[in-house]
């Protein structure tokens, strides 16, 4: 098995050199790691290419109370269980350090460092262009995620230049916020757990069509004793397999999910105020609500989510909602391209961890059932 690979900024030359490896894996998250795993474990050819400097850089960058919505027993990737309590749920940078040590354990083969800027066909290959050269494969495994393109509407341009605006993407925590009241946007679980962040040092008003919340605390014991039927829930009846599934998948791509480990009765005893209006405009520089009313705040954090961004995919492989027409994460129009991670690609799970290793051994067992690429050299 090749070692992990140092970043394209250690390795002289790159730019000027084209390279040919058997699958290309884009993105290093769990899902891209995942897919990994079984490719090596079939002992096929395989590189992947990470934007980030370090595994992990991409829970990294979130605001660090941030934590997992799933206990620790559900947060491991196949091979290698989280190593902490099964019903602990550790925090985004902790998620961060175990992947990167996941890639570590099984010499998983990792370029970080290189940004992916063109994927194209040139009838025989697939052509990946790169900030630091031109690779060709027989496969190619788009592992980027579901958090691309952050959505913040045109009209926040006018708001007043006083106002501090911040995408959920951007946030760290309360420091980065001006003194006096903030307006968060969007009132999913990202809205409410930053609105519940900020309650204590801010005025706090969180705005935004109510989206439900799971019936449990997350946390609880009621919660934990239902995971195992929450965990077949999403992978087994919510897929794009059932009729209830192919229902819901539009909705979760449109929309934000339900409250998961924020109640709105734990907003309101922080003293946060939540109006079910919508954000629709400005008004004198302030933010502007659909019944009319005009907000005084010096800030506002926008948890408006996130959209797809495969505008470096030259490939005619995407449908109307700009989402990749695939089946379990195989495009049947592009032999020998995958995606893994996408929200709904099989299944509820599919956008979280739990689905990565699932998603990604599927795809894995259709590449090496369906191509015939070089296998990897014994280590030996």
């Amino acid at each position: 098995m090749a070692p992990q690979e140092l970043t394209t900024r250690d390795r002289p030359g790159t730019a000027e050199r084209s390279e040919h490896v058997e699958t290309v894996i884009i993105g290093g998250g769990q899902a891209g790691l995942a897919t990994a795993y079984h490719l090596a474990r079939a002992r096929r050819d395989y590189l992947i290419l990470d934007a980030g400097d370090r595994i992990g850089d991409s829970w990294r960058r979130r605001w660090p109370s941030l934590r997992l919505y799933s206990p620790a027993r559900y947060d491991g990737l196949p091979g290698m269980r989280y190593p902490a309590g099964r019903n602990t749920f550790p925090t985004g940078h902790e998620f961060a350090d175990y992947l990167e040590a996941y890639a570590r354990r099984f010499q998983l083969r990792v370029r970080s460092g290189v940004k992916v800027k063109r994927l194209s066909h040139n009838g025989e290959r697939y052509v990946i262009e790169t900030d630091g050269g031109r690779i060709e494969a027989e496969n190619v495994v788009v592992a980027t995620g579901v958090m691309q393109r952050p959505v913040i509407p045109p009209f926040a341009a006018e708001l007043d230049a006083e106002i501090r605006q911040l995408h959920s993407n951007d946030y760290r925590g309360p420091a980065q916020l001006r003194e006096g009241p903030v307006l968060v946007v969007g009132a999913a679980h990202s809205g409410a757990d930053i609105a519940l962040e900020l309650a204590p040092k801010h005025e706090t008003i969180l705005a935004g069509r109510h989206t439900g919340q799971i019936p449990f605390r997350l946390e609880g014991r009621a919660m934990l004793l239902l995971f195992p039927v929450l965990r077949f829930v999403a992978t087994r009846v919510l897929t794009a397999s059932t009729p209830i599934g192919r229902k819901i998948e539009p909705e979760l791509r449109g929309h934000g999910g339900p409250l998961l480990r924020v109640r709105q009765s734990d907003l309101e005893q922080a003293g946060v105020e939540r109006v079910l209006s919508r954000v629709v405009g400005v008004r004198g520089g302030r933010p502007l609500l659909d019944g009319g009313r005009t907000v005084e705040v010096a800030n506002v954090v926008w948890c408006t989510g996130f959209r797809t961004d495969f505008g470096w995919i030259d490939l005619p492989i995407f449908g109307e909602d700009g989402y990749p027409v695939q089946r379990r994460g195989v495009v049947a129009a592009s032999p020998g391209l995958y995606f893994v991670g996408l929200v709904f690609l099989h299944s509820f799970s599919s956008m979280l961890i739990l689905g990565a290793g699932r998603d990604g051994g599927y795809v894995a067992r259709h590449l090496v059932k369906h191509r015939s690429g070089r296998r990897v050299r014994s280590a030996g």
